[in-house]
């Protein structure tokens, strides 16, 4: 007789770890396999009984778990919902890029007359979505930096709909207040959002501080291994639900279920290898303040770091990301490439190996930023003339340690 396998619900006081691991987990039926199944199906058949069915025939198809891989599929389900658990949520959409989840969620939230606040500072795509973009269809956009909520609160008009910001800031590493800004968002009759994907859940939790909506680019640190694009937006089940109702359908911008398994596979080891980056993280930055080639460090776990005390506030670890800058950073630029032999010079962020890249000051303004004035004052007060961006990966502290300080030397 074959054994039937019953997925039983985690009780609610599972721990965060236990979550990262089982939630959302199904057991496969036949062969009691553990590991998630990938299910490559593109559709799914239509089963009486689901309350999906009338007498007419179909009646509701958004009442059904799974119909076209485009709009959901088991393998990308088991993964939202393994992500609504991690971060408190009633629900999860996930689709093929973290680029795609902003997209998503600002093209579903935001008509032709609505008003964007956006941080000034934040993931080079939403900035130029949000600011070269958006303005085309008829929305208006305010970029703001959001750690001054005077300026936010002066930034909301009457038809703000939306303030989108990130905490850390990509790439200057500033916090934001997630509760303050709610609250002020909530005032006004606005909605907020937040992208986390710096902090993660293992640090941060912002619908417990009221957000919205959570945006994360699963490619970096939740996947954690560089070999999977992936983005989320999580929430409340109406906003989720809006989102995938417009943008997972008609944008079509579907996460594979390859994706979604490798990404699971990740999230497995989240919580362990946030903790270890972490404490990673804060031995380097310690180290790059006494070096003689650093003129400055930005970590929030540093007490230097301007926002130290709102980060002891709101994280509960500090994270893998790390700024910092030198004099002549060009030059130093060309040295950590030519001779880094276990942090690897290359963009992206969140892997297993250690990554560190320049991101010079006027060449992001002129591609990107387009800062001027106090804003720009406010850039470079962080930045400087340019500031490295190191994202610590999994290597022996020590190994990292010795490797920036060789590449760094005259």
């Amino acid at each position: 007789m074959q054994k039937t396998f019953v997925t039983h619900p985690l009780p609610s006081t599972a721990g965060p770890e236990t979550r990262a691991l089982d939630a959302g987990l199904v057991i496969d039926p036949a062969t009691g396999a553990i590991a998630p199944n990938i299910s490559m199906s593109v559709n799914n058949t239509l089963i009486p009984g689901d309350g999906a069915f009338s007498a007419d025939g179909v009646e509701d198809l958004a009442a059904l778990p799974y119909l076209y891989a485009r709009w959901t599929n088991p393998t990308v389900r088991q993964l939202e919902q393994r992500l609504a658990a991690l971060e408190g949520a009633e629900d999860a959409l996930a689709s093929a890029t973290g680029m795609d989840a902003i997209a998503g969620m600002l093209l579903t939230l935001l008509k032709a007359g609505d008003h964007l606040v956006v941080s000034d500072v934040c993931y080079a795509g939403a900035v130029e979505l949000t600011q070269r973009v958006l303005p085309d269809f008829g929305i208006e956009v305010t970029p703001v930096n959001m750690a001054r909520l005077d300026q936010v609160e002066a930034a909301i008009r009457p038809n703000t709909r939306l303030l989108h910001c990130e905490s850390p800031v990509n790439p200057i590493l500033r916090i934001v207040d997630l509760e303050a800004l709610t609250t002020l968002a909530h005032r006004h009759g606005a909605l907020i959002s937040v992208d986390s994907t710096f902090a993660t859940p293992v640090a941060t939790r912002p619908l417990r501080l009221g957000i919205d909506l959570v945006i994360h680019s699963l490619t970096k640190f939740i996947n954690g291994h560089g070999d999977a694009l992936g983005g989320a937006v999580i929430g409340r089940r109406e906003l989720v639900a809006k989102i995938r109702g417009r943008a997972g359908v008609y944008l079509g911008a579907a996460l594979s279920a390859q994706s979604a398994w490798l990404i699971m596979r990740g999230i497995d080891t989240l919580y362990p290898r946030m903790r270890m980056a972490s404490e990673t993280a804060m031995a380097v930055a310690r180290f790059l303040e006494t070096h003689s080639a650093v003129e400055r460090v930005l970590y929030p776990g540093l007490p230097s770091h301007p926002q130290h005390s709102l980060a002891k506030r709101q994280m509960e670890i500090f994270g893998g990301m790390i700024g910092f800058r030198t004099p002549g950073s060009k030059a130093i630029a060309e040295r950590l490439a030519d001779r880094l032999r276990v942090v690897h010079y290359a963009f992206s962020l969140g892997h297993q190996r250690s990554l560190v890249v320049l991101l010079d000051t006027d060449e992001m303004m002129a591609s990107t930023y387009r800062l001027t004035g106090d804003q720009l004052a406010d850039y470079r007060a962080y930045a400087g003339d340019g500031l490295f961006r190191l994202s610590i990966g999994l290597e022996t502290p020590a190994d990292i340690i010795a490797d920036l300080d060789q590449a760094l030397a005259p």
